[in-house]
């Protein structure tokens, strides 16, 4: 079978908490998140046979307890996936997936086969690109907050039942999104939640974009600078602590921590 790849690692200590794992990116996203870290995956192609991949996780399997696929969007290779998550069950590897809901049909079926240990929900906001309203999207907003919350939903029935073992969500918080970030908080009740630092991309470009001016571009990279920065530890703190929960925070500067909100504004 073949599969689009997006890249390998061999040893990762930081893709699933108190594991050690190889992490498979698999190449393709339907979604261009403002912030995304791997946009070099979202799209084009490198067609590799499944076999390929199998070969370099068992090379890693001697040092690991578990295997991460992420992408791009790793549920978007429905068939590629489910092929390579069996290989890894066969070689007593866990097996967890980072996935923006969009696809809920191969979340079905990998629960309903056991092949799943661990979800991470990568949950959009409004803000992020899906509205229209602020940056370029690449679909209506509607369609993924209906297929999110349906993966949503069949995690948290097979989390439920010990299932699925391990299930969080996670959020990449910005200035501009907050609201949506205590409605979401709400939504998912007690299930565990991750705020995460969010970073345009654009602050991080070396390189002009494609179809901007040198002008325009510096503007714009100034512009954002000066008005979207990334959320600081303490910033995030007091956004964590509208929401009276336990929480897990996520940064460039200090990794991730775990921290109880006040319950106070």
């Amino acid at each position: 079978m073949q599969v689009n790849f997006g890249g390998f690692i061999p040893l990762s200590t930081i893709d699933w908490r108190g594991r050690a794992v190889c992490t498979v990116f698999l190449r393709g996203c339907p979604i261009h998140c403002s912030y995304c870290q791997n946009e070099g995956i979202l799209s084009g192609k490198d067609i590799r046979d499944t076999r390929e991949i199998e070969e370099m996780i068992n090379s890693s399997a001697p040092y690991i307890s578990g295997v991460v696929f992420s992408g791009g969007e790793p549920t978007m290779q429905r068939d590629a996936l489910i092929e390579l998550a069996r290989y890894a069950k066969g070689l007593d590897l866990r097996v967890g997936i980072q996935t923006n809901g969009m696809f809920p049909d191969t979340i079905s079926l990998m629960l309903e086969e056991n092949l799943l240990d661990k979800v991470a929900l990568d949950f959009k906001s409004r803000f992020e690109g899906y509205s229209g309203e602020k940056m370029d999207c690449s679909f209506k907003f509607q369609n993924y907050e209906r297929n999110a919350k349906r993966t949503f939903g069949l995690c948290k029935k097979a989390y439920a039942k010990n299932l699925l073992k391990e299930f969080e969500v996670v959020l990449t918080i910005f200035y501009e999104n907050e609201q949506y970030i205590e409605e979401i908080s709400q939504f998912i009740g007690g299930i565990p939640l991750v705020l995460q630092q969010g970073e345009h991309k654009i602050l991080r470009l070396q390189e002009m974009p494609a179809g901007m001016s040198e002008g325009e571009y510096r503007e714009k990279k100034r512009r954002m600078q000066e008005q979207y920065h990334p959320l600081k530890l303490d910033e995030i703190k007091k956004i964590a602590d509208k929401l009276s929960r336990v929480v897990r925070i996520r940064t460039r500067d200090v990794g991730e921590i775990r921290y109880k909100g006040t319950g106070k504004p």
